[in-house]
C-alpha cells in the first residue's frame, strides 16, 4: 500500500471520528436541554428576580360597605325609638315637672324625677357592662360604622375619629354641659379604638 492511500485514509478516519465526537456533543447537549426543560415543567415556572426595582401602580379600592351601614342605621332607629317610647312613659306620669323645664334635654340632666321600678330595670340593662347602650357594644358599633362608611380605607381614619370627635362636642352643647359618666367611657373606648386601628394599619403598611 501506497503512502499516499494510507495518509488519505488515516484522514478520512480522522475526519469521520471528529464528525462523530461533534454529533455526539451536540446530541449530548440537546439531551441535556430536553431534560433540562422536562425538569422545569415537572417542578413548576422557576421565579428569577428581576435586577430592578418593581414597583406597582395598582392601588386598593375602598367601598363603603352599604349593607351593613343600614343594618347599624336600622337597628340604631329601633333601640333608640325604645329608648324614646321609656322616657315618654317616664314624662307622661310627670307632666307638671317636665313642663317646669326648659327642654328634655335639661329634665334629664337636672335628674329631678321619679321612675318606676319597669322603667329603671330596663335602662339599668341597657346600660350594663354588655348591654346595647353599654360602653363595649356602643363603642363597636361607632368604630363598624366608620369603618364601613370609609370601607376601611386607613387613609381617612382620621376623618372619621374627627367627626366622633366634632359629634361628642354637639352632644354637649345639646346636653348643656358634659355628658353623664358612661358617656365619657364610652368616647374614650372609641378614641382607643380609633388608636389601635390607626397602630394596626401603620404595622401593615
Amino acid at each position: 500500500m501506497s503512502v499516499n492511500g494510507v495518509t488519505s485514509t488515516q484522514s478520512a478516519a480522522y475526519s469521520y471520528t471528529a464528525s462523530s465526537a461533534a454529533a455526539t456533543k451536540a446530541s449530548e447537549e440537546n439531551t441535556s436541554a430536553v431534560v433540562s426543560k422536562s425538569a422545569a415543567e415537572e417542578s413548576g415556572v422557576v421565579y428569577e428576580p428581576s435586577k430592578g426595582t418593581a414597583t406597582s401602580s395598582v392601588k386598593k379600592t375602598y367601598t363603603p360597605d352599604t349593607n351593613l351601614i343600614n343594618k347599624l342605621k336600622a337597628d340604631a332607629d329601633a333601640r333608640t325609638s325604645q329608648m324614646r317610647s321609656l322616657v315618654e312613659k317616664m314624662l307622661s306620669k310627670q307632666a307638671d315637672t317636665f313642663g317646669k323645664a326648659n327642654d328634655i334635654w335639661s329634665f334629664l340632666r337636672e335628674g329631678n324625677f321619679t321612675v318606676d321600678p319597669a322603667t329603671k330595670a330596663q335602662a339599668q340593662a341597657d346600660i350594663a357592662e354588655d348591654g346595647y347602650w353599654g360602653v363595649k357594644q356602643t363603642s363597636d358599633r361607632i368604630i363598624q360604622f366608620a369603618t364601613a362608611l370609609t370601607g376601611g380605607d386607613p387613609d381617612k381614619l382620621e376623618q372619621m375619629r374627627s367627626a366622633f370627635e366634632k359629634g361628642f362636642k354637639m352632644a354637649e352643647k345639646t346636653w348643656g354641659g358634659d355628658l353623664p359618666e358612661i358617656s365619657q367611657q364610652t368616647y374614650k373606648a372609641v378614641m382607643d379604638k380609633f388608636d389601635e386601628l390607626s397602630a394596626q394599619n401603620k404595622a401593615e403598611t
